[in-house]
């Protein structure tokens, strides 16, 4: 037999989340209120995004180049989209800059790499600007 009172709604807690394509925090919005459980992506633009070989190439290319430097030394993702993308000129790596940054941003959300600010460890939520990146 059914309760006689109506039970009350269980509100969601607004928690950060993680975007599953480019690895950054993104906020509750009161836009998203109805759909907040199901919402995996920050933007319109991860929703869209498949990742290719290139993307996995540039995750391989930063942990090489870490493996290589050792355990105390950092590097930038620039040097990973140089490695993937060929050092001949400029036009051939520039368009993996931002793919570096996010493949660096996912390794650090799996716990593989840190990045470094100003010689602190940051997460990736709260890194903004220039960072470097070191293993683990």
């Amino acid at each position: 037999m059914p309760d006689p009172k109506r039970k009350t709604e269980k509100e969601t807690p607004h928690k950060d989340k993680l975007c599953k394509t480019c690895g950054r925090f993104f906020v509750w919005r009161k836009s998203w209120e109805r759909d907040w459980d199901v919402i995996k992506y920050c933007s319109d633009a991860c929703r869209g995004y498949q990742p290719g070989e290139a993307d996995a190439a540039l995750e391989a290319a930063i942990l090489e180049l870490l493996q290589e430097s050792g355990r105390d030394k950092t590097i930038s993702s620039n040097d990973a989209a140089k490695l993937v993308g060929g050092k001949d000129t400029r036009r051939d790596w520039e368009g993996l800059l931002e793919p570096a940054r996010a493949a660096a941003r996912r390794l650090a959300t799996q716990g593989s790499i840190v990045l470094v600010q100003h010689g602190a460890v940051v997460s990736v939520s709260k890194a903004k600007g220039p960072v470097r990146l070191k293993l683990r």
